[in-house]
C-alpha cells in the first residue's frame, strides 16, 4: 500500500470466495452474475448471511457522506458497500471488531467515503481500489484471485486497476487481503486488541503512511460504531 497521498470481457458466471479453516476458497458464484458489480444476494454460496460484520447504518455512522452518490461511476453508497465489505471479512476470516474497524476506517478515509476507487490526488497511475493500494500490490492482489489472474498478466497499471475495480467485491476486498497477506502477525494482534497503539502501528508500519487527525477521526468513529474499543493508547 505505502501511499503518500493518504494511500477483457467479463463472464456472467463469476468466481466468488468463501472461507474454510484452510483459508479462502474461490468457487463459481451463480447468484451474483451482474457485470456492473451490483449485489443480487445477501447470502454466500454456502447459504451464510454475509451481513453479520457491519450494517449499512453502522457504515453511515463512520462515513455519513456515503448516504448518496453524485452520479460518478466510481461512487458507491453505504447500501452498496457494506455487503461487499462483509464478504471480504468472510473470505479473509476477519472476525475481530478491532480489525474490522481498522479496515473500514482505512477505506472510508482513502476513498473519500467511497466516492473514489482510483487515485486522483495526485493521480498516480494504477493506484486504487477503496484502500488505494499501490500498483505493485494491485498486481499481487489480482494474481491471488483466480477469476482475475489469467487476465491480469501483462496489463499496464491503469488497465489492471480497471480489471480489479469492475467487481465491487474485489474493490472492497483489497484492504482485508492486504492485512492478511502483507502485514505481520504482531500488527494483527495489535489491531485485535482494539487499542489506539495497535491501530497506529498498523498505519505506520504496514500501510506505510502517517497517522493524521483526519485519518484518526475515521478510526475513532469506526471503533465507536462497532464497539471495538480496547486497551492501549499512543505515546
Amino acid at each position: 500500500m505505502h501511499s503518500t497521498s493518504m494511500l477483457s470481457a467479463l463472464v456472467a458466471i463469476t468466481i466468488f470466495p468463501f472461507s474454510t479453516s484452510a483459508g479462502p476458497i474461490w468457487i463459481p458464484n451463480l447468484y451474483h452474475p451482474n457485470l456492473d458489480g451490483s449485489v443480487s444476494s445477501t447470502t454466500d454460496i454456502a447459504g451464510r448471511d454475509v451481513k453479520a460484520g457491519i450494517t449499512a447504518a453502522q457504515l453511515l455512522q463512520i462515513a455519513p457522506k456515503s448516504s448518496s452518490c453524485d452520479g460518478s461511476p466510481e461512487c458507491r453508497t453505504a447500501e452498496d458497500v457494506y455487503v461487499n465489505i462483509n464478504r471480504a471479512f468472510e473470505t479473509y476470516q476477519i472476525t475481530s471488531p478491532g480489525e474490522m474497524a481498522a479496515l473500514i476506517s482505512l477505506q472510508a478515509f482513502e476513498s473519500a467515503e467511497f466516492k473514489y476507487n482510483k487515485n486522483h490526488f495526485p493521480g498516480r497511475p494504477g493506484q486504487g481500489t477503496a484502500a488505494m493500494l499501490m500498483p505493485n500490490f494491485i498486481a499481487k492482489y489480482a494474481a491471488s484471485i483466480p477469476a482475475l489472474s489469467g487476465k491480469a498478466s501483462g496489463l499496464a497499471p491503469d488497465a489492471l486497476l480497471l480489471l480489479v475495480n469492475q467487481w465491487d467485491v474485489y474493490n472492497f476486498g483489497s484492504a482485508a487481503w492486504f492485512l492478511t497477506t502483507q502485514c505481520s502477525p504482531d500488527v494483527r494482534t495489535g489491531l485485535q486488541s482494539g487499542g489506539e497503539a495497535g491501530w497506529e502501528k498498523y498505519i505506520s508500519s504496514c500501510v506505510g503512511t502517517t497517522v493524521t487527525p483526519d485519518r484518526a477521526a475515521y478510526w475513532t468513529k469506526a471503533v465507536a460504531a462497532l464497539g471495538a474499543g480496547g486497551g492501549g493508547t499512543s505515546g
